[in-house]
């Protein structure tokens, strides 16, 4: 097979932004689809803000789905970038179905394991009878879309590691352009609510699904995707979720975090607070968006050029990523001091959410721009295929420092709520330069040394 799209030639910078720019552009898009969702359901007339807060119950639970799809669309991409750059296209190919055969028979598993345990599931995230109606309204149908899902997001990666970023972020954007159109038709045309942005959402991911297979069974790529199923490689599947596991568990931390925080809010809070966390968890997401491509652009130029060899190369890739990421995180965080009704308006502009939400805004994006190392330091990691150091700072910004702190600060009498919030900017600080210093150490002065 032709060697394609070869990262060891050219500018390093080139060579990330090229890939960075569609592949920002496609997370931009992606987050749309629950977005979108959130914005017209937060609008839906008479719902007030627990149809909001409702369907904010089940982010855990999306999220858990896509860190599935993470588990071995971004285990094997690494694995199958550093295969490209050694020309070893025969194992990178195999890399990719071993992938594939995975994803289908995850996704297959969790549609049956979420409708057995739906309803107590949801009230464990912190569910009232109130809330409970719209969140489970919303999950039943969702579940129905977990397998395009699964193969939407974990197989994309495999287009951006041969190098089509653009064609990867097609993939996202004919999805979100499905489901801006059919939202506002099912939700308040159909006078569907939640029920609607649920189907518009899954008919979406099924049409991105329908493209990457299309396109990865193609004539375009080097490696070629083949649809027929096979006994799987149980060496290789052990290698992509040895790598993907720190992906999985960043997507699984992420849940553990939001049903404690949900719980905790609904303790000292209730429904008003469990929304404004949605709320918040819907900017953060936006905002991370633009470094999330960005580390994502690098990761496969990373991975093929040490593949190939060149240190040099991967040093410097490793420093602009860095310091771009540095930049715009710092950016993010002047706009969310300057401007917090503006994002919580996007979703609901009820007085007492903004009441509650700005003082809130302010306190869980303080030191944002210390997120830029643990994305910097991870993503570093992950591409040269270091599993444990990616595995370790996975666990221990979230499960060692934000759970801890989410159920400890509330305790402290003039603190309460707002410790809550309080979790997550310590966690950035003292995660993100743990993670980005222990990577200098391994890595930069270690692995990359002359």
């Amino acid at each position: 097979m032709e060697q394609k799209n070869n990262f060891a030639e050219g500018s390093v910078a080139r060579n990330i932004m090229g890939m960075a720019v569609p592949m920002t552009v496609a997370q931009i898009l992606n987050l749309l689809y629950n977005l979108v969702d959130r914005i017209y359901i937060g609008h839906i007339p008479g719902a007030d803000s627990l149809a909001l807060t409702g369907v904010g119950l089940t982010f855990p639970i999306v999220s858990m789905i896509s860190a599935f799809a993470g588990l071995f669309g971004m285990g094997g991409a690494p694995l199958c970038s550093i295969e490209r750059g050694k020309g070893n296209l025969k194992q990178a190919g195999e890399i990719m179905q071993n992938a594939f055969q995975m994803l289908i028979g995850t996704g297959i598993l969790i549609t049956i394991a979420g409708y057995v345990t739906e309803r107590p599931l949801l009230y464990a995230l912190g569910g009232s009878d109130a809330t409970y109606v719209y969140a489970s309204a919303y999950l039943k149908i969702y579940l129905l879309g977990s397998l395009f899902v699964m193969i939407a997001l974990g197989m994309n990666p495999f287009i951006n590691a041969q190098g089509f970023g653009r064609m990867g972020m097609v993939t996202v954007a004919l999805g979100a352009l499905i489901n801006l159109i059919l939202d506002p038709l099912f939700i308040f045309g159909l006078q569907m609510g939640v029920r609607g942005a649920a189907l518009a959402t899954i008919i979406a991911q099924f049409l991105s699904a329908v493209w990457v297979l299309r396109f990865l069974t193609g004539n375009r790529p080097s490696l070629r995707l083949k649809l027929c199923l096979k006994k799987p490689d149980w060496r290789l599947v052990g290698q992509i979720a040895a790598l993907g596991i720190s992906n999985f568990i960043m997507n699984f931390t992420n849940s553990v975090v939001q049903i404690v925080c949900n719980r905790q809010l609904q303790y000292y809070g209730g429904d008003l607070y469990v929304g404004v966390m949605t709320v918040l968890n819907s900017v953060r997401e936006l905002l991370t968006m633009v470094v999330l491509g960005v580390a994502n652009g690098a990761q496969p130029v990373i991975s093929f050029n040490y593949g190939a060899g060149r240190k040099d190369r991967v040093r410097e890739g490793i420093r602009f990523m860095t310091a771009v990421s540095i930049v715009y995180t710092c950016a993010a965080w002047m706009v969310t001091l300057a401007f917090p009704e503006v994002f919580i308006r996007m979703f609901h502009s009820e007085a007492e959410l903004l009441r509650a939400g700005v003082p809130a805004m302010h306190i869980y994006f303080f030191g944002f721009c210390f997120m830029a190392l643990q994305f910097s330091g991870q993503t570093t990691f992950q591409a040269l295929g270091e599993a444990k150091y990616a595995i370790t700072f996975s666990l221990f910004r979230k499960i060692v420092i934000v759970v801890p702190l989410t159920l400890l600060l509330p305790l402290i009498p003039k603190i309460g709520l707002n410790g809550v919030f309080l979790a997550e900017p310590i966690s950035n600080l003292v995660g993100g330069c743990a993670c980005f210093c222990t990577m200098m150490a391994v890595i930069w002065k270690g692995k990359l040394r002359e």
